[in-house]
């Protein structure tokens, strides 16, 4: 069992663990001699490795989305903590524990599921109400729902990411109606839990996260479009008209052409579910970066945001 994590690691302390290689680099320096930068994994975080010894031999023994054991020394660069790798090498997955190397959500994935599937069977319009259990009953698509990130970086990237993001869009939904009059909320509800269900299908994450060749070559919107068209024709009777809205919220709840979505949101749900996304996503992402950072004032600089946060003050806890 892995007994020292990335979270664990401090200037000047020998490592010797086991890790995930989730990104590996060749550089070649300027006198000619080669090397590697890595970007070591665990659930806890991730860290840069650098291999400048031997490199290309060591190179050889390992690939991308390897376990390695990796001996070096943390060292602290440009204010950031990093490995400096003396030897590694790949271990076969039987010896490690899967669970120890990707990232997941604190909050219990059943639990979850199971206040997500309470909220929507609460619903009032009964098409919406069986669209719903439509997923519900679908039991391989409800454990990826309960397993995958909501993305491979930006927020909620870690397992059970994506259940995790969409319960809390439901929970800001029923908030934000009580304020607003003539709001379709069951509409608004379903929009939420459909809204990135192709996610499920955009990434792997056996191991780390990544693309799927459908995320790639499709991307979520049209995967989880061709899902709802698939669900909603389980349902007898399904209106047409309520079919087209569903389907407009999913396609234009990143809000802009942009940023990835074919139409802007044209009504009032649509609009609400895509602020509430990008606010539910941003505020995790900040306090992510947050908490990461807990000794600091500021955060380190959040390229997705193109600035660093300011913490305020730091209570001593001696």
């Amino acid at each position: 069992m892995k007994v020292s994590f990335v979270s664990d690691l401090r200037d000047n302390q020998p490592v010797d663990s086991h890790f995930l290689v989730a990104a590996k680099n060749h550089g070649v320096t300027k006198g000619g001699s080669a090397y590697l930068v890595l970007r070591l994994m665990d659930r806890s975080g991730e860290i840069e490795g650098r291999v400048w010894d031997r490199a290309a031999d060591l190179g050889r023994g390992f690939e991308k989305n390897d376990y390695v054991r990796v001996r070096g020394q943390a060292t602290l660069y440009q204010g950031r903590l990093q490995v400096r790798v003396q030897d590694i090498a790949r271990v076969d997955e039987k010896d490690v524990a899967a669970e120890d190397f990707l990232p997941k959500s604190p909050n219990d994935p059943e639990a979850m599921a199971g206040e997500l599937m309470a909220i929507l069977r609460g619903m009032k319009n009964a098409h919406l109400r069986a669209l719903a259990e439509a997923f519900f009953s679908d039991a391989a698509l409800m454990d990826l729902f309960k397993r995958a990130p909501a993305g491979k970086s930006i927020h909620h990237s870690y397992l059970s990411g994506l259940l995790e993001h969409t319960l809390s869009l439901l929970k800001l939904i029923l908030k934000v109606v009580e304020n607003y009059k003539g709001i379709d909320l069951d509409l608004l509800l379903i929009g939420g839990f459909l809204h990135d269900i192709g996610k499920i299908y955009e990434f792997s994450f056996d191991r780390s996260v990544e693309y799927t060749d459908g995320g790639q070559l499709l991307g979520h919107l049209v995967m989880e479009v061709e899902l709802v068209n698939e669900k909603i024709r389980s349902v007898p009777e399904f209106p047409d008209e309520l079919a087209m809205l569903v389907k407009h919220m999913l396609v234009s709840h990143h809000g802009s052409l942009e940023f990835g979505s074919p139409k802007l949101p044209q009504t009032v749900e649509a609009v609400i579910l895509h602020y509430l996304d990008d606010l539910d996503g941003k505020i995790q992402s900040i306090q992510f970066l947050m908490e990461k950072e807990p000794a600091s004032r500021w955060t380190s600089f959040h390229r997705a945001y193109g600035r660093s946060f300011f913490r305020g003050k730091i209570e001593d806890k001696n």
